[in-house]
Formats: structure tokens, C-alpha cells, sequence
């Protein structure tokens, strides 16, 4: 199942040194990109300090009808990692097994320290609207990592949130 040709995504980007441009952020383009080229029409990425500034971000992309956020930063064990947390003061529900998949397929691609990633994932709702949100790290390698976990799903999962039903074998 490939995107509907309406669904969007936005990618937010959490880093305070990008936002209050220290440097340049990296893996947001890549992000975009790697949505660009699975289908999706794409915002951003928009580039936030991490905390409340992300939450801001996620409430802006819900009243925007958006179907699909993915961030990227702020997932870590840093003092300023603050995106799951930031990302749960909207979520309706929790989806764990997205997180759990990411940080499992970081950890058997050689990267030990994906199991510290504290990203989250789930469904925010607002006036009938749904739309998923995945937290990613906030390397350009987490990130293509991750879009090879969630590309295979993606489709799948927004088409479930606008109500199409599981597609059923012939046997």
C-alpha cells in the first residue's frame, strides 16, 4: 500500500543549538527527504528548541489536519532531551510497539546505544482528526534507520487511522 496522495507529514527537528543556529540542523532534511521519497507531501522540517517549543510544533501540525508528524532529536539522556515528553502532553494514546521496533533494529544494526533512546509513539486527536507521531534520534544515521523500520508501516497505519479496514486474503 503506497501514501494517498493527500497525506501529509511534517518533520520537526528538536535541537537548541540548531534552533538558535549554533550549527546547521542534518537530520531533518534527511527526514524530509527520505518522506519525499516514500510518497509523502512534506512540511519542514521545522526547526524547534527542544521542550515546550516542541509540543507547540505538534499542536500546530494537529489544527493543520496533518496525518503524520516524525521528529527527530531530543530523544536522548541529555538534561535538554525533553521530546518524549513534550510529545506525551499531546498524545491521545500510546502506540509502544513503534518505539520498541526503532530501538530494537538500532541495537541489532550495530548501534548499542539505540536502547537508550526514550522516543515515543502515538496518535494525537483533535475535533475528529487523528495523526501519528513517531519520535526519531537525532543523527541522520537514527533517522535512515528508522525510516527503514517505518516505511514498511506507515501507509498501513494512517490508512487505520482514517478508518480503512485491515485488507482481507481471498483464502
Amino acid at each position: 500500500m503506497s501514501p494517498e496522495p493527500d497525506w501529509s507529514a511534517v518533520v520537526i527537528t528538536a535541537s537548541n543549538r540548531a534552533a538558535t543556529g549554533v550549527y546547521a540542523d542534518s537530520s531533518g532534511p534527511v527526514l524530509a527527504e527520505e518522506l519525499r521519497g516514500a510518497g509523502y507531501s512534506v512540511t519542514g522540517p521545522w526547526v524547534v528548541p527542544d521542550g515546550p517549543p516542541v509540543t507547540s510544533a505538534l499542536e500546530r501540525a494537529l489544527a493543520a489536519s496533518t496525518e503524520l508528524v516524525l521528529t527527530t532529536g531530543g530523544t536522548g539522556l541529555s538534561p535538554t532531551d525533553a521530546t518524549p515528553e513534550a510529545t506525551r502532553a499531546v498524545l491521545t494514546y500510546e502506540i509502544p510497539g513503534i518505539p520498541e521496533a526503532l530501538r530494537a533494529a538500532g541495537s541489532a544494526g550495530g548501534v548499542p546505544s539505540a536502547v537508550l533512546s526514550r522516543g515515543v509513539a502515538g496518535v494525537a486527536e483533535r475535533d475528529g482528526h487523528r495523526m501519528l507521531i513517531v519520535n526519531l534520534p537525532g543523527s541522520r544515521g537514527g533517522v535512515t534507520d528508522g525510516m527503514a523500520v517505518l516505511t514498511p508501516i506507515l501507509t498501513h497505519a494512517l490508512a487505520q487511522l482514517r478508518g480503512v479496514d485491515h485488507p482481507r486474503s481471498a483464502s
